[in-house]
């Protein structure tokens, strides 16, 4: 193929995707902002902002105020006490009143010594699905440790588990940790939340529920 036959086939490309308004143009156009998106605004994204997941859709309600912060505040402010965290210093943190299911959240990575009480951050224990809460104690013992809570949940989760799939008190012998959150360590720390954009990451929410549906049907 010589200089003018590859001119003319870029020539035909380029209309076919941006003026054609066949099924297969809007087809090419999917996977060409699916390819974008995933091998070239993510990584950007992410080296930006020094951490690998820079966006995430919040897929649960354990982040989600019921109602008005006083309303709320009534509930939880007693769980919260316990970590010695009053009203006044919540009101002080990011996202007092919480945010919502389908919500996407911005990330930035958050080193050691950057994540305060208060932070809300991403982590994993390589298990189960990256969880969103707020950090309520930070600790050093051999490295930093953080626990966290739901902004809408009575407790941390800890969530061991035997081979049977039981679960179990931790320090169970041979136990299966999927999720701890009295014992977060930086490793596993994705991110720190810095900005919030309201019901932009439903579409995850609805592909996440319609596989769950497939999966248990």
């Amino acid at each position: 193929m010589d200089k003018e036959q590859i001119i003319l086939f870029l020539k035909k490309l380029w209309h076919f995707i941006w003026n054609d308004n066949s099924i297969w143009s809007w087809l090419l156009n999917i996977v060409l902002a699916f390819v974008l998106i995933k091998f070239v605004v993510f990584p950007g994204l992410g080296w930006l902002l020094d951490t690998s997941h820079p966006l995430v859709a919040v897929v649960s309600e354990s982040m989600e105020h019921d109602a008005g912060f006083d309303a709320w505040w009534g509930q939880q402010g007693p769980l919260f006490a316990q970590f010695g965290i009053s009203r006044q210093q919540f009101l002080a943190f990011d996202y007092p009143s919480g945010f919502n299911k389908g919500d996407i959240m911005i990330l930035r990575g958050a080193g050691p010594g950057n994540i305060a009480v208060g932070d809300v951050i991403v982590f994993t224990d390589g298990i189960s699905e990256p969880f969103i809460h707020r950090v309520v104690n930070v600790s050093f013992g051999n490295g930093f440790v953080y626990r966290t809570k739901g902004d809408h949940n009575p407790v941390s989760i800890v969530d061991y588990r035997n081979v049977l799939g039981e679960r179990v008190p931790k320090g169970t012998p041979g136990a299966l940790r999927l999720l701890d959150e009295t014992d977060i360590r930086q490793e596993q720390v994705i991110g720190k939340a810095v900005f919030r954009i309201p019901f932009f990451g439903y579409l995850k929410v609805w592909a996440v529920e319609l596989l769950r549906l497939f999966t248990l049907g």
